[in-house]
């Protein structure tokens, strides 16, 4: 019993020296964004031991890592933010190597200048195994926040925690000694430009070749020269007309449309058409009534509208192996996804997909454990241009594979891919997990 109770003892006393020792290194933060502005800075870092490691507070100094997804953001945007241990402080106090998924860091990231508060970081549970005596491993905690102020806007490292789940669950809290930390990142936000409230109205929805249709038009800039034009899909055709705007930013004009291909019509200011200084398209239509010469036949065709769709060129995915009590990346490659838009209407369209948990024997692995990064190619002469999602998490909650934006005219064909990577921990029981993603189409 006394081998027994001095093994549990000194395990538990280990195991609250973890925890001290990987907060008192995590002070530092860092975003996977292109930020080139961000700096490493050090700071001082107090840290508090749980009580149950019987050693005094920990001071140390930390280097982090600022970065965000966009230095330049618009006052209502959402910025993302990640706080990285770019060096840990402190080594893994003991000659016992430490196994891998056993901290999650959690923190904030401190603003100032145009805008003051905190941002609330996270990350996840993850981490490289540790050798006895070696340095403890970088880590990152990412968030986000919604900018309300222009100007510049400074992000500095502030307080976080390590929690560790090895033998006993264990916080360390660690302060900013001397706050605030150095600035390691600034963001300069813009006012957000004022929405475009210009709006065009048609007297006629359709008329005959050279036929005049009135166009109407509200919230332009007063005294502006507006130009009218026929649109043919995306394309401004030569049919084109100027009015200009009262001082209420009113006008009222005729336009001929001449181009039997004509789509819609566009009101704008400027040199060229812009979606920040116009209106339209309206939808207008020429109807055809030419006369039919003399010994002419008029011949008429008609192109139908099809169905989006798609297939997959398979069902199941064979992914890689790892080894129990090691864990780390099961990858694999998901089946080829061909979509197929012949709708030949304004809409675009959007493939998502979701992940049940893998089970397997008397155990599972959770859904968020299911990363991908997604791929599509455009065939040549589609309309529309497939854009592949964002590299990350896929889960139970899902997200998007691949999509394409709406336009005057979409359509095309389309293949979609991604690599897949499950997240395996290191000792999972041995055995076969299989999991249900589901693409959907919309």
């Amino acid at each position: 019993m006394g081998s027994t109770s001095g093994s549990t003892s000194r395990r538990r006393r280990w195991a609250a020296l973890l925890g001290a020792g990987a907060l008192a290194v995590a002070g530092a933060g860092g975003l996977a964004g292109p930020a080139a502005a961000a700096t490493d800075v050090a700071f001082a870092t107090h840290c508090i031991p749980p009580a149950v490691a019987g050693i005094p507070p920990i001071d140390g100094t930390t280097t982090a890592r600022i970065t965000v997804d966009n230095a330049t953001p618009e006052v209502g945007d959402t910025v993302t933010v990640t706080y990285t241990v770019v060096t840990p402080a402190a080594s893994n106090p003991t000659a016992i190597s430490l196994p891998a998924d056993i901290m999650t860091p959690s923190g904030k990231v401190v603003l100032g200048g145009a805008q003051t508060g905190d941002v609330t970081v996270a990350g996840p549970k993850k981490n490289d195994p540790v050798a006895g005596n070696a340095p403890f491993p970088g880590f990152s905690m990412t968030g986000t926040f919604t900018v309300t102020a222009p100007g510049a806007i400074t992000l500095s490292p502030g307080d976080y925690n390590i929690h560790t789940s090895y033998i006993l669950e264990l916080d360390t809290p660690c302060t900013v000694t001397n706050p605030p930390a150095p600035v390691s990142e600034t963001v300069t936000a813009s006012d957000a430009p004022a929405p475009n409230t210009r709006a065009i109205q048609l007297g006629s929805a359709s008329g005959s070749p050279g036929a005049g249709v009135t166009v109407t038009g509200s919230d332009f800039t007063p005294g502006a020269t507006v130009t009218l034009a026929g649109r043919s899909g995306a394309t401004q055709t030569a049919d084109t007309a100027t009015v200009t705007a009262d001082a209420a930013g009113d006008f009222s004009g005729s336009l001929t449309v001449n181009d039997k291909t004509t789509t819609g019509i566009v009101a704008y200011e400027g040199a060229a058409w812009s979606s920040d200084l116009g209106a339209g398209p309206a939808t207008y239509v020429v109807i055809d009534d030419t006369p039919i010469p003399d010994n002419a036949q008029k011949l008429t065709t008609t192109v139908r509208a099809g169905t989006l769709s798609m297939t997959q060129a398979g069902d199941s995915v064979s992914m890689g192996a790892v080894d129990y009590g090691v864990g780390g990346t099961s990858s694999g490659d998901l089946n080829t996804v061909t979509v197929k838009d012949f709708r030949g209407g304004p809409a675009g369209w959007s493939l998502t997909g979701k992940v049940t948990d893998f089970t397997g024997p008397g155990a599972k692995i959770d859904a968020g454990a299911l990363a991908w990064t997604p791929a599509c190619a455009t065939e040549t002469g589609s309309p529309s241009t497939c854009v592949p999602g964002s590299p990350g998490t896929v889960g139970s909650s899902g997200a998007t594979l691949a999509s394409t934006p709406n336009g005057t005219l979409t359509g095309g064909e389309f293949t979609v891919d991604a690599s897949l990577a499950l997240n395996v921990p290191a000792y999972t029981p041995p055995g076969t997990y299989s999991g249900v993603l589901t693409l959907t189409l919309s």
